[in-house]
Formats: structure tokens, sequence, C-alpha cells
């Protein structure tokens, strides 16, 4: 909690503890001036006795619970000298009240405790003392009220940091795999159609540079996501006679809307990576549904055989482990993650609450 929101809280108790004064005051003035004008006191005195035997006093265990009492007790969990100090803390705010209103030097002039007996005395020192526990009881509760404060504001930033580190970890893992199968891509094309390579170069560079300059942020714009999945796509398409096997749809409109970048390029190369009859028409269907509510991808591919992406295995994808863990981390308790395979069709539909 920053400095000045404490010192205000500090100032705000101790503005309401001198309106109760003087409302009090108001009330004794009041009542005294109906039955006998000579006995009202003025404000000048009220002030000078409330600072002997109430402010005083109610400053002093304020403080020391405040400073002294929550640290070295309380905050250790020291219950038994806890409760300990906090009474001696009043009994030694009431003594000072009554040595402060008893010495004819100090503002609040002679107090008629100096002319009381022992026991007498001892039970004006205990009552000063009972209500200047208040305020250390008071004093304690806006300490640990700080310092509750403060701890939550650590544990949420260092739980951010853990969460950007280990997306951080994610996004390392996830950018060079599709790197590198590109490449591979490409490699097997040089030699087989040097033109058709050219063109998959000129389309990986595009795509390179959205991964080298645009993945870096937290956000990126939802249609330059669709944009570069339309680019990886093309990439594919060209490597095919039946162009049609792949079919991509996105419905809906969010031209405001921000997303993680690379949030479903992931899926999508898993079923190219899976993906059995390429002649059909089409062999793997995309589809992304937003609306201002929710954001739907739906990814099906036909296979052959069922395709182990279930777990990070090497050369088997990326795997779905590590995607969920991503999702967990972006969008907690806001997207459920479903995988269905009817009719040797896999299919994943990732819908997030927006």
């Amino acid at each position: 909690m920053k400095k000045y929101v404490i010192i205000l809280l500090n100032i705000g108790y101790w503005a309401v503890f001198m309106l109760l004064l003087f409302v009090l005051f108001g009330l004794i003035t009041q009542a005294t001036a109906v039955e006998n004008q000579e006995d009202t006191p003025t404000l000048w005195e009220w002030m000078r006795f409330m600072f002997s035997t109430t402010i005083l006093p109610a400053l002093v265990c304020f403080y020391l619970n405040y400073f002294v009492v929550f640290n070295r007790f309380l905050r250790k969990r020291k219950i038994g000298a806890f409760f300990l100090a906090l009474l001696g803390s009043g009994l030694m705010a009431g003594t000072i009240g009554a040595l402060s209103g008893a010495a004819p030097w100090f503002i609040g002039g002679e107090f008629y405790i100096a002319k009381m007996t022992f026991a007498s005395a001892m039970t004006i020192i205990l009552l000063l003392g009972f209500v200047a526990l208040l305020s250390g009881i008071i004093g304690l509760v806006m300490r640990g009220f700080i310092t509750w404060y403060g701890e939550i504001r650590i544990k949420e930033e260092l739980t951010n940091r853990n969460t950007e580190m280990e997306l951080s970890l994610v996004k390392s893992q996830i950018n060079p795999h599709f790197l590198f199968n590109t490449i591979n891509n490409i490699d097997v094309l040089i030699n087989k159609d040097p033109d058709m390579a050219s063109r998959y170069l000129n389309e990986l560079s595009d795509i390179m540079r959205f991964m080298l300059y645009e993945t870096k942020t937290d956000r990126v714009p939802y249609t330059r996501e669709i944009a570069y999945i339309e680019k990886y796509i093309g990439l594919h398409r060209i490597r095919n006679s039946n162009p049609d096997y792949v079919h991509f749809n996105q419905e809906g409109s969010a031209a405001n809307l921000m997303i993680p970048p690379m949030l479903f390029i992931p899926f999508i190369e898993n079923a190219f990576k899976h993906v059995g009859d390429k002649k059909r028409s089409p062999a793997i269907d995309i589809r992304l549904i937003a609306n201002s509510k929710e954001l739907t991808f739906i990814c099906s591919n036909h296979y052959f055989t069922f395709p182990d992406v279930l777990e990070a295995k090497p050369d088997s994808g990326l795997g779905n482990g590590l995607i969920e863990r991503r999702l967990a981390l972006l969008f907690p308790n806001r997207h459920t993650l479903t995988v269905d395979t009817t009719n040797n069709i896999y299919t994943v539909t990732l819908k997030i609450v927006l």
C-alpha cells in the first residue's frame, strides 16, 4: 500500500476521533447549561482536559500497538506475549494520562487524581487505560489490514511474474517447433520444384516476420492472427495437387478483439501432421466463430490411424499437454477444450469466454 494512503488512513482515524470529542463536548455543554450555567466548561478547558485524559493516552496506545506490539508479537504469532503486551500498552497509556493530568505544568493543568487515594488513583488509571486500549485495538486492526493488503499485492506480483515466465517458456517451445517443420518442407521442395520453393520462402518470410516481431507482445489483433493462419494454410496448399483438401472459414465480427499470438496454430499444425486422405474435400476443416461474448475454434481432420497427439513425444507434434497448460495460464476458468474422435474424424473444439 502506498505511503500517502497509509497517512490518509491515520489522519482519517484521528479526524473521526476528534470529531467524536467535539460532539461529546456539545452534548455535555447542552446538558450542564440547562442545570447550571457556571458549571459549563469552555472549549479550551474541555480540550485541555481531554488531551491529558483521552487524546494523549489514545495516541500512546495506538502507535505502541501499531509499531511495536503488532510486529514483535502478533505478526510472529506469540499469542500469550501479545495479550500481555496489549494489556501492558493500555496500562502504560492510562498511567501516562493520569500523570499528565496530575502535573501542574502540563497542558492538562492540575488534575484531581493527585489528591486521591492509591485505590482511587488506580481506578482512574485503569479507566483511562481501558479507553486508550480501544484506540490500541484499532491501531492493530489498521496495521493488520495494511500488512495483509501489502502481502496480497506481493503474492499477486510474484504470481504474475511466474505466469509470464511460464508463458515465455511455452512460447519458446511453440515457435521453433513450427519453424523447424516449415524449413523441412522447403528442403523437400528445393530439388523437386524450385519455383514453388521460392514461393514457399516468400510466404515463410512473412510468417517469420510475424513470429519475430508480433509474437513478442502478449496480445495481437484477431485479424492479424487470421491472416497468419491463412498464410500458414496457403503454404500447405501449394504442396498438394488438391488445394480443396483444406477448408477454412471465419464467422462473426471481431474487429477490436485482441488475442494471444499463435493461439490456434498448434492445433492446425497437428491436423496437417496427422491428416489421412488428402484427396478428400475437405480432409481438414477449420472454423473460427467470434462474437462479443465467446470465441470458438473448431479444427477437424480425417485420419487413417488414431493420431497420438495427446502426449508430447518426440516427432509426434506439440502435444495437447503443453497446449492445455498455455490455455490454463492465459484463460484460467474461462475456456473449455474438448477432443472428439468419431468416424475417423479427429475434432478439437476450443471455446474461450471473452
